[in-house]
Order: C-alpha cells, then sequence, then structure tokens
C-alpha cells in the first residue's frame, strides 16, 4: 500500500522537512500520524499524495509513482486538507462536483454522513460556518470511498459531538481493504478509533506500530515514585507513565503518554522497538 525508503523533501534544498524517512503501511489500517506542529505531517501527507515531490528516496503507493500523476492512481487516492477552499454552490452540488472523479464514490454514505452530521443538502457552503463546512468535506472524503484516505486534522473546527460523530462515521463506513491516515496534535481525538500509531519527530518517523504491539511492549498508567520509568507525569490520580511491560498487566495505549514519551526519550523508545 504504502512503501517509503530514505526519503528526503525540503521546500528550499536547504534545510529539510523530512530526512531518510522509511514507512510501510500496509492495507487495512486506521493509522493516527501524530507529531507536533511543524514537524512535517501536511507534507509526508502530501508526498503520498503525489502533490510535492521527493527530493531523494523512493515513494511508492498503491504500486504507483505519486509523482507521476496517473490518472488511475489519482482516483484511489483522497486526501482531505486541514485548510478547505469551497466554491459558493450546495451542499448537494458540492458533491455532484466531485463524484465523477471516483468510480468508487457511495451516495448511500454521502446521505448517511450527511443526516449524523444534521447538514443541510440545500444549504449554500459559503453561508455556513466553518464547522458545518468541514462537516461537507469530511462527508466528501468519506463518501469517495477511495483504497486510500489521507485526512489533514480532520476535527479542527469540529465541537465535541461533532467530533464523536466523525469517530462513529470513520469506525462504521472504513471497510477491511481502505487503508485510511489521519493526521494530528490533537492526540485524545483519535484514541478509540486507529488501530496503528505512526510518530513523526526531528525529520524521521520514530515509531510505526500497532496498537497490539504496542501494548505488548509498554505498560501504560500510575507508577510508584520509586519506579523506573520510560515517561512520567503528576496526574490528580498520582503519578502515571510508560514503563517497559515487562511482567505488568495488559493496558490501553495512552496516545498522550506514548507521544511525550517517545518525542522527549526518542532513544530509549525507539531502542525498545528495535529489539
Amino acid at each position: 500500500m504504502i512503501t517509503l525508503k530514505e526519503l528526503s523533501f525540503s521546500y528550499n534544498h536547504k534545510k529539510h522537512v523530512l530526512e531518510h524517512v522509511n514507512l510501510e503501511v500496509t492495507p487495512g489500517h486506521i493509522c493516527g500520524l501524530l507529531g507536533k506542529n511543524g514537524e512535517g505531517k501536511t507534507t509526508l501527507l502530501n508526498l503520498i499524495s503525489g502533490q510535492v515531490f521527493p527530493d531523494q528516496g523512493e515513494c511508492l503507493i498503491l504500486g504507483e509513482k505519486p509523482s507521476e500523476r496517473n490518472a488511475k492512481f489519482l482516483q484511489q487516492i483522497f486526501i482531505l486538507p486541514e485548510e478547505i477552499s469551497m466554491p459558493d454552490v450546495t451542499a448537494y452540488e458540492y458533491m455532484k462536483m466531485y463524484a465523477p472523479f471516483y468510480p468508487t464514490f457511495s451516495q448511500d454514505i454521502w446521505k448517511a454522513c450527511l443526516d449524523s452530521f444534521e447538514v443541510d443538502f440545500s444549504d449554500r457552503l459559503l453561508k455556513m460556518s466553518q464547522g458545518q463546512r468541514k462537516k461537507v468535506a469530511i462527508t466528501l472524503a468519506l463518501s469517495a470511498h477511495t483504497p486510500l484516505l489521507l485526512m489533514d486534522e480532520p476535527t479542527n473546527g469540529l465541537d465535541i459531538p461533532s467530533k464523536s460523530t466523525f469517530r462513529k462515521l470513520v469506525a462504521s463506513l472504513i471497510e477491511e481493504d481502505q487503508t485510511v491516515i489521519i493526521s494530528t496534535h490533537q492526540v485524545r481525538d483519535l484514541e478509540s478509533l486507529i488501530d496503528t500509531v505512526i510518530i513523526l519527530d526531528h525529520k524521521h518517523i520514530l515509531i510505526n506500530n500497532t496498537l497490539n504491539e504496542i501494548s505488548n511492549k509498554l505498560y501504560f498508567g500510575q507508577v510508584k515514585p520509586e519506579e523506573k520509568t520510560l515517561y512520567s507525569e503528576p496526574s490528580p490520580i498520582g503519578t502515571v507513565g510508560v514503563t517497559e511491560r515487562e511482567n505488568k498487566e495488559e493496558t490501553p495505549v495512552s496516545l498522550e503518554l506514548l507521544f511525550n514519551a517517545a518525542t522527549i526519550y526518542p532513544q530509549e523508545i525507539t531502542k525498545l522497538f528495535n529489539k
């Protein structure tokens, strides 16, 4: 599905945004792409979708080179950008404009999403609030039903109930043969949705593992003051942190603790997963 080998990219050919990135993503996963603001998450999605081209390295997506902009390839991938520019048309007209580009487009999914988000087909996009327009854009992205779906900060601009609706729609509408990569710096928005975590930091991929692989290696929860941890922080229930699991019980993965541990102590975390 996605193969990146020693991929590097810069906008001005002086300072790399991404450097020697290696990434493998197989079909059938909902991946959370995590990273601080400015770490290159959007750039990585743009490289995968062929909107920018690597300076060096290999980029194969669905068996194709995105830089060739093959029409068949473009029909199999949909990218939802963080900032969306929309024409002055109704939501229904917007769907009719884009649906013909995607042979996999599903009007049933489109209708189900608009009903769930409570968006009126007849409303003009430019008269909607930012949050309502974001819902229409998410609806189009899910309705395209492409084998590969890339979403850049999709929950930005959504209120709390709409974020919950977004998670339910992705969980219920994405099929087993589809792959989704959702970029965010708001890790709690994805906690119950994803099955794979990709962490991007300082131009490199630090982690690319399933939640099962992570929970087999790491323990997340309360820790004792004298206990050796990979990362810890105070909380209302006492000190919580990340430790090697060893003989401890399996715990749900805390994306927030994992992200903090990986970005503050990257060598310790990557060493553990490279054993």
